[in-house]
Protein backbone atom coordinates (compact mmCIF):
# COMPACT_ATOMS: atom_id res chain seq x y z
CA UNK A 1 0.00 0.00 0.00
CA UNK A 2 1.01 3.24 -0.86
CA UNK A 3 1.29 5.41 2.22
CA UNK A 4 4.02 8.41 1.25
CA UNK A 5 0.90 10.92 0.94
CA UNK A 6 -0.55 9.95 4.35
CA UNK A 7 -0.82 12.18 7.08
CA UNK A 8 -0.86 9.01 10.30
CA UNK A 9 -3.61 10.36 12.84
CA UNK A 10 -2.04 11.63 16.08
CA UNK A 11 -5.34 11.85 18.05
CA UNK A 12 -8.65 10.61 18.13
CA UNK A 13 -11.92 12.81 19.10
CA UNK A 14 -14.47 11.36 20.38
CA UNK A 15 -18.20 12.45 20.03
CA UNK A 16 -18.94 11.46 23.80
CA UNK A 17 -22.57 10.58 25.06
CA UNK A 18 -24.86 13.73 24.55
CA UNK A 19 -24.01 17.11 22.71
CA UNK A 20 -26.21 18.73 24.71
CA UNK A 21 -25.42 20.52 27.98
CA UNK A 22 -28.27 19.84 30.19
CA UNK A 23 -27.64 16.23 29.47
CA UNK A 24 -24.14 16.18 29.89
CA UNK A 25 -24.75 17.66 33.56
CA UNK A 26 -27.36 15.17 34.34
CA UNK A 27 -24.88 12.24 33.30
CA UNK A 28 -22.06 13.74 34.87
CA UNK A 29 -23.64 13.59 38.20
CA UNK A 30 -25.16 10.33 37.68
CA UNK A 31 -21.95 8.77 36.59
CA UNK A 32 -19.75 10.51 38.96
CA UNK A 33 -22.15 9.17 41.94
CA UNK A 34 -21.74 5.24 40.34
CA UNK A 35 -17.42 5.93 40.26
CA UNK A 36 -17.71 7.25 43.56
CA UNK A 37 -19.78 3.90 45.00
CA UNK A 38 -17.76 1.53 43.10
CA UNK A 39 -14.54 2.30 44.11
CA UNK A 40 -14.79 2.56 48.06
CA UNK A 41 -17.32 -0.60 48.23
CA UNK A 42 -15.42 -2.46 46.49
CA UNK A 43 -12.12 -1.35 48.57
CA UNK A 44 -14.15 -2.29 51.79
CA UNK A 45 -14.68 -5.79 50.48
CA UNK A 46 -11.33 -6.18 49.47
CA UNK A 47 -10.24 -5.26 53.54
CA UNK A 48 -13.51 -7.30 54.97
CA UNK A 49 -11.79 -10.60 53.29
CA UNK A 50 -8.59 -9.61 54.20
CA UNK A 51 -9.22 -9.00 57.99
CA UNK A 52 -11.83 -11.25 58.49
CA UNK A 53 -10.69 -14.46 59.64
CA UNK A 54 -13.93 -16.50 58.90
CA UNK A 55 -13.85 -15.27 55.39
CA UNK A 56 -10.94 -17.20 54.41
CA UNK A 57 -12.60 -20.38 51.91
CA UNK A 58 -11.52 -19.87 48.29
CA UNK A 59 -14.45 -18.41 47.06
CA UNK A 60 -13.64 -15.19 49.05
CA UNK A 61 -10.56 -15.09 47.85
CA UNK A 62 -11.82 -15.27 44.56
CA UNK A 63 -14.36 -12.46 45.40
CA UNK A 64 -11.46 -10.23 46.73
CA UNK A 65 -9.85 -10.67 43.26
CA UNK A 66 -12.80 -9.88 41.69
CA UNK A 67 -13.50 -7.14 43.78
CA UNK A 68 -10.40 -5.74 43.14
CA UNK A 69 -10.67 -6.21 39.10
CA UNK A 70 -13.90 -4.17 39.19
CA UNK A 71 -12.07 -1.31 40.83
CA UNK A 72 -9.73 -1.35 37.92
CA UNK A 73 -12.20 -2.00 35.02
CA UNK A 74 -14.31 1.03 36.39
CA UNK A 75 -11.13 3.33 36.18
CA UNK A 76 -10.08 2.64 32.36
CA UNK A 77 -12.79 4.98 31.03
CA UNK A 78 -15.08 6.46 33.39
CA UNK A 79 -12.45 9.58 34.91
CA UNK A 80 -11.62 10.47 31.56
CA UNK A 81 -15.50 10.35 30.57
CA UNK A 82 -16.51 12.26 33.84
CA UNK A 83 -13.68 14.76 32.93
CA UNK A 84 -14.93 15.07 28.96
CA UNK A 85 -18.37 16.38 30.24
CA UNK A 86 -16.92 19.39 30.85
CA UNK A 87 -14.71 19.87 28.25
CA UNK A 88 -15.91 21.27 24.24
CA UNK A 89 -13.31 19.34 22.46
CA UNK A 90 -13.39 15.74 23.64
CA UNK A 91 -9.77 13.91 22.35
CA UNK A 92 -7.59 11.69 22.92
CA UNK A 93 -3.89 11.00 21.61
CA UNK A 94 -3.24 8.17 19.51
CA UNK A 95 -0.67 6.21 22.56
CA UNK A 96 -3.70 7.22 24.88
CA UNK A 97 -6.14 5.63 22.60
CA UNK A 98 -4.04 2.18 22.41
CA UNK A 99 -3.56 2.23 26.05
CA UNK A 100 -6.95 2.46 27.00
CA UNK A 101 -8.48 -0.41 24.60
CA UNK A 102 -5.47 -2.56 25.92
CA UNK A 103 -6.25 -2.38 29.51
CA UNK A 104 -9.65 -2.58 28.74
CA UNK A 105 -9.81 -5.55 27.08
CA UNK A 106 -7.33 -6.86 29.42
CA UNK A 107 -9.15 -6.82 32.81
CA UNK A 108 -12.30 -7.57 30.90
CA UNK A 109 -11.03 -10.74 29.68
CA UNK A 110 -9.17 -11.40 33.13
CA UNK A 111 -12.58 -10.75 34.87
CA UNK A 112 -14.30 -13.32 32.81
CA UNK A 113 -12.00 -15.89 32.96
CA UNK A 114 -11.96 -15.39 36.56
CA UNK A 115 -15.80 -16.09 36.82
CA UNK A 116 -15.03 -19.37 35.19
CA UNK A 117 -12.42 -20.06 37.88
CA UNK A 118 -15.62 -18.99 40.38
CA UNK A 119 -17.30 -21.89 38.68
CA UNK A 120 -15.25 -24.15 38.98
CA UNK A 121 -14.92 -23.35 43.05
CA UNK A 122 -18.66 -23.76 43.11
CA UNK A 123 -18.60 -27.32 41.40
CA UNK A 124 -15.68 -28.23 43.60
CA UNK A 125 -17.82 -27.01 47.17
CA UNK A 126 -21.12 -28.82 45.92
CA UNK A 127 -19.73 -31.59 44.13
CA UNK A 128 -16.42 -33.04 45.94
CA UNK A 129 -17.10 -30.88 49.49
CA UNK A 130 -14.79 -33.76 51.53
CA UNK A 131 -12.03 -33.20 49.25
CA UNK A 132 -12.96 -29.24 49.10
CA UNK A 133 -10.12 -28.09 50.63
CA UNK A 134 -7.33 -30.08 49.19
CA UNK A 135 -8.78 -29.64 45.97
CA UNK A 136 -9.05 -25.35 46.02
CA UNK A 137 -5.95 -24.93 48.59
CA UNK A 138 -4.57 -21.47 48.14
CA UNK A 139 -1.76 -22.76 45.78
CA UNK A 140 -3.80 -23.80 43.28
CA UNK A 141 -6.30 -20.64 44.07
CA UNK A 142 -3.05 -18.24 43.10
CA UNK A 143 -2.24 -20.67 39.90
CA UNK A 144 -5.76 -20.14 38.65
CA UNK A 145 -5.92 -16.42 39.05
CA UNK A 146 -2.35 -15.96 37.44
CA UNK A 147 -3.80 -17.99 34.66
CA UNK A 148 -6.56 -15.86 34.49
CA UNK A 149 -4.53 -12.50 34.51
CA UNK A 150 -2.28 -14.42 32.15
CA UNK A 151 -5.14 -15.29 29.36
CA UNK A 152 -6.39 -11.52 29.80
CA UNK A 153 -2.71 -10.10 28.92
CA UNK A 154 -2.49 -12.84 26.04
CA UNK A 155 -6.23 -11.87 24.63
CA UNK A 156 -5.60 -7.95 25.01
CA UNK A 157 -1.70 -8.15 23.24
CA UNK A 158 -3.69 -9.70 20.24
CA UNK A 159 -6.43 -6.93 20.02
CA UNK A 160 -3.41 -4.47 20.27
CA UNK A 161 -1.50 -5.95 18.00
CA UNK A 162 -3.86 -6.09 15.59
CA UNK A 163 -4.82 -2.59 15.74
CA UNK A 164 -1.70 -0.68 15.78
CA UNK A 165 -0.47 -2.23 12.41
CA UNK A 166 -3.15 -0.88 10.54
CA UNK A 167 -3.08 2.78 9.01
CA UNK A 168 -4.95 5.76 10.18
CA UNK A 169 -4.51 8.54 7.84
CA UNK A 170 -7.91 10.19 7.55
CA UNK A 171 -11.15 10.60 9.34
CA UNK A 172 -10.66 10.27 13.18
CA UNK A 173 -13.79 10.61 15.02
CA UNK A 174 -14.74 7.71 16.87
CA UNK A 175 -18.64 7.45 17.51
CA UNK A 176 -18.43 6.79 21.12
CA UNK A 177 -16.88 8.33 24.81
CA UNK A 178 -13.91 5.86 24.79
CA UNK A 179 -11.34 3.74 22.55
CA UNK A 180 -12.46 0.15 21.96
CA UNK A 181 -11.13 -2.14 19.08
CA UNK A 182 -14.77 -1.68 17.58
CA UNK A 183 -14.96 1.86 17.01
CA UNK A 184 -11.29 2.19 15.99
CA UNK A 185 -11.25 -0.84 13.36
CA UNK A 186 -13.95 1.20 11.61
CA UNK A 187 -11.87 4.56 10.63
CA UNK A 188 -8.53 2.42 9.07
CA UNK A 189 -7.56 3.41 6.08
CA UNK A 190 -7.42 -0.19 4.76
CA UNK A 191 -9.57 -2.88 4.12
CA UNK A 192 -10.08 -4.65 7.73
CA UNK A 193 -11.75 -7.70 7.21
CA UNK A 194 -9.09 -10.25 8.32
CA UNK A 195 -8.21 -7.92 11.47
CA UNK A 196 -12.41 -7.71 12.22
CA UNK A 197 -12.75 -11.69 12.03
CA UNK A 198 -9.68 -12.77 13.71
CA UNK A 199 -11.01 -10.38 16.47
CA UNK A 200 -14.75 -11.51 16.32
CA UNK A 201 -12.97 -14.73 16.76
CA UNK A 202 -11.17 -14.06 19.76
CA UNK A 203 -13.16 -11.96 21.82
CA UNK A 204 -16.82 -12.89 20.45
CA UNK A 205 -16.43 -16.38 20.09
CA UNK A 206 -14.80 -17.01 23.05
CA UNK A 207 -17.05 -14.52 24.87
CA UNK A 208 -19.94 -17.12 23.77
CA UNK A 209 -18.40 -20.67 24.12
CA UNK A 210 -17.78 -19.15 28.26
CA UNK A 211 -21.02 -17.95 28.31
CA UNK A 212 -23.04 -21.13 27.40
CA UNK A 213 -20.40 -23.33 29.15
CA UNK A 214 -21.12 -21.62 32.79
CA UNK A 215 -24.27 -21.70 32.11
CA UNK A 216 -24.74 -24.97 31.47
CA UNK A 217 -22.23 -25.45 34.50
CA UNK A 218 -24.45 -23.88 36.61
CA UNK A 219 -27.52 -25.50 35.33
CA UNK A 220 -25.79 -29.26 36.23
CA UNK A 221 -24.70 -27.35 39.63
CA UNK A 222 -28.45 -26.11 40.39
CA UNK A 223 -29.53 -29.86 39.57
CA UNK A 224 -26.77 -31.56 41.96
CA UNK A 225 -28.24 -29.05 44.81
CA UNK A 226 -32.03 -29.91 43.78
CA UNK A 227 -31.21 -33.16 44.48
CA UNK A 228 -30.01 -32.46 48.14
CA UNK A 229 -32.66 -30.16 49.28
CA UNK A 230 -32.58 -32.00 52.04
CA UNK A 231 -29.57 -30.16 53.56
CA UNK A 232 -31.09 -27.23 55.04
CA UNK A 233 -29.17 -24.11 55.26
CA UNK A 234 -26.19 -24.98 53.83
CA UNK A 235 -27.70 -26.34 50.77
CA UNK A 236 -29.93 -22.87 50.74
CA UNK A 237 -26.63 -20.91 51.12
CA UNK A 238 -25.08 -22.44 48.22
CA UNK A 239 -28.27 -21.75 45.75
CA UNK A 240 -28.09 -18.33 46.67
CA UNK A 241 -23.92 -18.13 45.47
CA UNK A 242 -25.26 -19.93 42.71
CA UNK A 243 -27.70 -17.43 41.42
CA UNK A 244 -25.75 -14.51 42.51
CA UNK A 245 -22.72 -16.27 40.00
CA UNK A 246 -25.41 -16.86 37.30
CA UNK A 247 -26.36 -12.75 37.38
CA UNK A 248 -23.05 -11.72 37.05
CA UNK A 249 -22.42 -13.74 34.27
CA UNK A 250 -25.24 -13.21 32.08
CA UNK A 251 -24.42 -9.39 33.27
CA UNK A 252 -20.63 -10.11 32.27
CA UNK A 253 -20.87 -11.66 29.03
CA UNK A 254 -24.36 -10.80 27.38
CA UNK A 255 -23.30 -7.01 26.62
CA UNK A 256 -19.87 -8.34 25.81
CA UNK A 257 -21.31 -10.79 23.15
CA UNK A 258 -23.82 -8.05 21.67
CA UNK A 259 -20.38 -5.93 21.17
CA UNK A 260 -17.72 -8.25 20.00
CA UNK A 261 -19.62 -11.30 18.63
CA UNK A 262 -20.75 -9.95 15.38
CA UNK A 263 -19.67 -7.37 12.59
CA UNK A 264 -18.57 -4.26 13.71
CA UNK A 265 -20.82 -2.24 12.69
CA UNK A 266 -22.76 0.87 14.23
CA UNK A 267 -25.95 0.06 15.42
CA UNK A 268 -28.38 2.26 17.47
CA UNK A 269 -28.04 0.51 20.71
CA UNK A 270 -24.15 0.46 21.06
CA UNK A 271 -23.53 3.61 23.40
CA UNK A 272 -25.77 2.07 25.37
CA UNK A 273 -25.13 -1.46 25.77
CA UNK A 274 -21.66 0.58 26.05
CA UNK A 275 -22.53 2.36 28.83
CA UNK A 276 -23.44 -1.10 30.74
CA UNK A 277 -20.77 -2.68 30.13
CA UNK A 278 -18.18 -0.55 31.38
CA UNK A 279 -20.06 1.86 34.19
CA UNK A 280 -23.37 -0.43 34.68
CA UNK A 281 -21.80 -3.75 35.33
CA UNK A 282 -18.95 -3.07 37.94
CA UNK A 283 -21.84 -0.88 39.93
CA UNK A 284 -23.92 -3.99 40.36
CA UNK A 285 -21.36 -6.67 41.13
CA UNK A 286 -20.64 -5.83 44.83
CA UNK A 287 -24.42 -4.98 45.08
CA UNK A 288 -25.12 -8.45 44.29
CA UNK A 289 -22.10 -10.26 45.87
CA UNK A 290 -23.01 -8.54 49.78
CA UNK A 291 -27.43 -8.38 49.12
CA UNK A 292 -26.92 -11.80 48.62
CA UNK A 293 -24.14 -13.26 51.13
CA UNK A 294 -25.20 -12.60 54.75
CA UNK A 295 -21.00 -13.58 56.02
CA UNK A 296 -19.80 -10.34 53.74
CA UNK A 297 -22.23 -8.44 55.15
CA UNK A 298 -22.34 -9.41 59.16
CA UNK A 299 -18.09 -8.99 57.95
CA UNK A 300 -18.64 -5.82 56.85
CA UNK A 301 -20.77 -4.46 59.06
CA UNK A 302 -17.97 -5.36 61.97
CA UNK A 303 -15.33 -3.69 60.15
CA UNK A 304 -16.93 -0.62 59.97
CA UNK A 305 -17.94 -0.54 62.63
CA UNK A 306 -14.28 -1.43 64.68
CA UNK A 307 -12.17 0.81 62.08
CA UNK A 308 -14.25 3.37 60.91
CA UNK A 309 -16.87 4.31 63.33
CA UNK A 310 -14.46 3.57 65.93
CA UNK A 311 -16.56 1.45 67.90
CA UNK A 312 -15.45 -1.30 70.63
CA UNK A 313 -17.01 -5.18 69.64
Amino acid sequence: METANYTRVTEFVLTGLSQAREVQLVLFVIFLSFYLFIIPVNILIICTIRLDPHLTSPMYFLLANLAFLDIWYSSITAPKMLVDFFVERKVISFGGCIAQLFFLHFVGASEMFLLTVMAFDRYAAICRPLHYATIMNRCLCCVLVAVSWMGGFIHSTIQVALIVRLPFCGPNELDSYFCDITQVVRIACANTFPEELVMIFSSGLISVVCFIALLMSYAFLLVMLKKHSGSGESTSRAVSTCYSHITIVVLMFGPSIYIYARPFDSFPLDKVVSVFHTVIFPLLNPIIYTLRNKEVKMAMRKLVSRYILCKEK
